[in-house]
């Protein structure tokens, strides 16, 4: 268990703490609306003066082009390690508003839980760091390993702009570290911490689906001319066989088996598929064939339909034969997929199946790459410690099956391990209406956090 010394302190401060954060919680940075500019800027400023009065130095509100990033480091530990923190600052859209028992900027606590946008996903958890870091000044006087803040305000639009600035000189030496910890994932369960070795990439595409230079009435042309949604629902039916695997020559070329070790590691999350059938209200679940349901979502790369419309879609009935149809085609992608090999791959798959009658046009979109990482590499294996100290269980090494694609640029780009020692929970809500932060994750991702930085140190 942590030290008693910071258990006290926690729990005296406890209530300031969440204070502060409900403060935070109630600016509205949203970062994919235009309107919310000024929130945005007054989130990252709150930041700003929060990393000062906990100890931390140099604090800079690097301006982009688009939202700013908010930089600050304590660097008085000659010979120790250098920590990034990183994380965000902006938070999702609310839509829909009335879905909300509380109103999304108004932090409310509920059965030990605080309800708000942003609650989880990323300002709780990456407040806590902020008060680690205070913690550890006021306590031991000093820090036992050189730390730096990196939190940006695009996350959830990509990081555009964060992107463009890892690739400058200024970032190589202001953001340098021995490694990276971000704290924007979550644990397998209650109770049951977990820190991600792999991140799926993704990349994505729309397609559109031509046929004649109009609609047509189905009683006069019926049957004599192409249905474009006749031919979209053909084409789309050829990326998948029967056995759940994507059917696009060579989707697969670069994808490496799951090791005797990873998998052995992902049967220690013990899902039950059975379980989740029923919550998600299913007849049964689905999925390639030979692999699990957590193999699937974590280790496998998938490619998915996100939207197809076309033709007429009011009230009633309108007998109509549509000139066009449109579908949104997104993938997971693992390993050493590269996505712009991926997309085009399928888009010479699309080429070469277009119904007679029909002609495409393929938009090529986003693109990210996997992130992985050897869960033996030491700065996981002592994460992996501190959870057990504070959580009485040893953190389990997962692959998450989303995306947090500018993980995988920090690695690439400071040639640094990435720590993803996350203290949400799976049902929190995150991105949808009801976001919460389940609060002793709240209690004990502090203490954790604080075990974790001062384990460094050796």
């Amino acid at each position: 268990m942590s030290s008693n010394i910071y258990t006290t302190y926690f729990a005296d401060h406890r209530e300031q703490h969440l204070s502060e954060l409900k403060e935070w919680l109630t600016i509205p940075s949203i970062s994919a609306l235009s309107n919310h500019k000024q929130d945005v800027n007054r989130a990252a400023s709150w930041l700003a003066d929060h990393l000062k009065a906990a100890g931390l130095e140099h604090i800079e509100i690097i301006e982009t082009a688009g939202h700013p990033i908010v930089y600050a480091d304590h660097l008085h530990a000659p010979g120790k390690p250098t920590l990034l923190v990183y994380g965000h600052y902006d938070v999702q859209p609310v839509d829909p508003l009335h879905l909300w028992e509380t109103p999304p900027f108004e932090p409310t606590e509920r059965d030990g839980k605080l309800y708000a946008r942003g609650a989880t996903d990323d300002k709780g958890q990456i407040f806590m760091h902020v008060k680690a870091i205070e913690a550890i000044l006021r306590e031991d006087g000093k820090l036992p390993v050189n730390i730096k803040f990196c939190i940006e305000g695009e996350e959830e639009i990509g990081s555009p702009n964060l992107l463009k600035f890892l690739n400058t000189s200024e970032a190589a030496t202001k953001l340098s570290a021995d490694a990276v910890l971000v704290s924007d994932t979550s644990l397998i369960e209650k109770g049951k911490p977990a820190i991600c070795t792999g991140l799926r990439g993704l990349c994505s595409m729309e397609l559109s689906l031509h046929t004649a230079n109009t609609d047509l009435h189905s009683g006069s042309y019926g049957g004599g001319v192409p249905n474009a949604l006749h031919a979209m629902v053909t084409l789309l039916a050829t990326l998948h066989d029967e056995q759940g695997r994507v059917g696009v020559d060579g989707f697969y070329d670069d994808v490496e088996p799951l090791s005797p070790a990873m998998k052995t590691e992902l049967e220690k999350m013990d899902l039950d598929e059975e379980k989740l059938r029923q919550g998600l209200g299913l007849e049964s679940l689905y999925g390639e064939e030979g692999f699990n349901f957590v193999e699937r979502v974590g280790v496998r790369p998938t490619l998915e339909l996100n939207g197809v419309y076309g033709g007429f879609q009011g009230e009633g009935s309108k007998t109509v034969i549509p000139k066009e149809a449109h579908a949104k085609i997104t993938c997971r992608l693992v390993a050493n997929q590269d996505p712009q090999d991926i997309l085009d791959k399928i888009e010479r798959h699309l080429n070469a199946h277009v119904p007679t009658g029909a002609r495409i046009d393929v938009r090529q979109k986003e693109k990210a790459r996997a992130f992985n990482i050897d869960p033996d590499q030491p700065f996981l294996q002592q994460a992996a410690d501190a959870f057990e100290r504070v959580y009485g269980r040893r953190a389990i090494f997962t692959k998450d099956g989303g995306s947090i694609p500018i993980v995988e640029t920090f690695a690439r780009a400071l040639s640094a391990p990435v720590v993803l020692m996350g203290f949400g929970l799976p049902d929190e809500n995150l991105h949808a209406p009801n976001e919460h932060f389940n609060l002793e994750n709240f209690d004990k991702g502090l203490l954790t956090i604080v075990e974790y930085i001062r384990s460094l140190q050796a």
